[in-house]
């Protein structure tokens, strides 16, 4: 009888998350803050001398989430933080490649995303309102990534993400930073709102 094929990843905190069955005590930020800080969004093909990471994105999404719903709690804004959280592990994959994929791609997404959601605290299904208002500032987010680094024209991105609202994001620009800068930045806004909770 073969083997299975091995279905778990070791994170560098010596931790073993089975991608299969994942449990909320394998689940560690500074695993998720280093493995998102290293995965490229749009597959690397952004402009600058360093990639635009996953972990850059979350950071935004949740600065624009917390601008769209200032009354927002910490709970809230922290799971706008970690709304890209399974891709520590499973990467970040381009929209076209997760249709070509198929539901597989979403059973396992969700089922990372319901462990991590457990063990920070959050319900493991978020609210189809917050989940709404976090999908808002993940479009917006794009849209300012495709015009400021990825070379859509803005036409393009309005027709891709919708028009955002000036008022949101006029004073923020997208700013490329070496992975641990990124890192750092993202353990620390987790600490504040872990605070705040």
């Amino acid at each position: 009888m073969a083997t299975p094929p091995r279905a778990w990843q070791r994170m560098l905190s010596g931790r073993r998350l089975d991608l299969l069955d994942p449990t909320p005590v394998d689940i560690e930020i500074d695993d998720i803050a280093h493995g998102l800080a290293f995965v490229a969004r749009w597959n690397g093909q952004t402009k600058g001398d360093f990639a635009y990471s996953v972990a850059e994105h979350s950071l935004l999404v949740e600065t624009l989430f917390g601008r769209i719903n200032p009354k927002a709690p910490a709970k809230w804004k922290l799971a706008a933080l970690l709304h890209d959280a399974p891709e520590y592990v499973i990467g970040d994959m381009i929209s076209p490649v997760k249709a070509a994929i198929g539901p597989s791609y979403g059973e396992l997404d969700d089922r990372l995303t319901s462990a991590i959601h457990i063990r920070f605290g959050l319900p493991a299904a978020l609210p189809a309102t917050v989940k709404k208002q976090i999908k808002k500032a993940d479009h917006i987010s794009a849209w300012m990534e495709a015009v400021q680094i990825a070379g859509f024209s803005v036409q393009e991105a309005n027709k891709l993400f919708g028009k955002p609202n000036v008022k949101l994001i006029g004073d923020l620009k997208i700013q490329l930073r070496p992975p641990v800068d990124v890192r750092n930045s993202f353990v620390d806004r987790y600490r504040e709102l872990l605070a705040a909770l």
